[in-house]
């Protein structure tokens, strides 16, 4: 047993390095939670305009039988001229606290989306707007209201800007 070397190797970690991989996940989150956040807010706007869009071969259809566009799900074939529902109600979706449907007997019916219920509070109560003009197009715009705390433009998709 004469000249024996013990071999001390280390085990685990040192302090140093523990508080440099906490830095590095603190830079890292720091960077990727607001980026989440948008992404969150982005796609809520973009749910919400295809939910709104699809209920657009409805008013179409509507117009063609001479109808009046109505917000729900239940036509009234009694009133004169005859009601035909959109098939959307604000329980519908999660994201919407308010659907209007406004100069629905008219060929330039309004579509109003108004984000709510569980949207971001960087959406909620931003507005999702359908126009139809006479000649049958339709535009789309979101507005998102200076009074909801970090409304960012760049939330409304490519084909629905913000206004």
């Amino acid at each position: 047993m004469k000249n024996m070397k013990i071999n001390h190797a280390q085990k685990g970690f040192t302090l140093i390095e523990l508080m440099i991989v906490v830095a590095i996940i603190g830079i890292l989150a720091a960077i990727a939670i607001p980026q989440y956040q948008d992404y969150i807010a982005r796609s809520q706007v973009t749910r919400v305009v295809g939910e709104i869009s699809a209920l657009k071969a409805n008013v179409e259809s509507t117009l063609q039988r001479g109808g009046t566009v109505v917000k729900g799900y239940a036509d009234d074939l009694t009133a004169d001229p005859q009601e035909f529902a959109v098939g959307f109600d604000d329980d519908t979706s999660n994201m919407i606290d308010n659907l209007v449907v406004t100069d629905g007997a008219t060929a330039t019916p309004t579509l109003t989306a108004t984000l709510g219920d569980n949207a971001s509070a960087a959406v909620k109560a931003a507005e999702i707007n359908f126009a139809r003009d006479a000649q049958g197009r339709w535009s789309c715009t979101v507005t998102g209201y200076g009074s909801i705390a970090g409304w960012k433009d760049s939330y409304a998709p490519s084909g629905c800007p913000a206004s």
